[in-house]
């Protein structure tokens, strides 16, 4: 467990971005799309901050129980301002379950696939979502096109 807690805390350390608008979340999702596109994954993928969607793709093979897993993953990350993987190994780590934390299964989904959009300066002011694959692989995609888009960016 303390690996993965290390290695959630190093990537949300080292994937910071420098600005994020309307604009960069249009970027971001596409480059995400296109990597699960390339690899034939049947996912849903969103941006949002708190009452706006900056960004949805739905591809072949997602379902509408995504928009559920979606929805609830990135409410762990606006609440928390960290992944929602990273919050998962906190509490298992702490022998404390979501609904004991005070997050209620039906709207927080303590599961891996979300990820803060973090503003260096600012903090974090969305948070991007995979949902289809097992958690971990969610979290994965967003992670490679976080970084992809970070590089491309640069």
């Amino acid at each position: 467990m303390g690996d993965a807690i290390e290695e959630f805390e190093r990537q949300e350390a080292e994937l910071v971005f420098g600005s994020f608008d309307h604009g960069a979340a249009w970027r971001l999702g596409s480059r995400i799309t296109a990597i699960a596109q390339e690899a034939g994954h049947g996912v849903g993928i969103d941006i949002r901050r708190p009452g706006l969607i900056l960004f949805r793709a739905a591809l072949p093979g997602s379902t509408p129980d995504q928009e559920s897993w979606i929805a609830r993953k990135a409410a762990v990350v606006l609440r928390k301002e960290h992944s929602s993987a990273l919050v998962k190994e906190q509490l298992a780590a702490k022998g404390v379950s979501p609904a004991e934390a005070g997050m209620d299964p039906a709207e927080y989904a303590v599961t891996g696939g979300s990820f803060p959009i973090r503003v260096r300066g600012v903090g974090v002011v969305a948070a991007v979502t995979a949902s289809g694959l097992a958690s971990l692989e969610d979290h994965a995609l967003v992670v490679a096109g976080i970084r992809a888009y970070l590089e491309e960016d640069a």
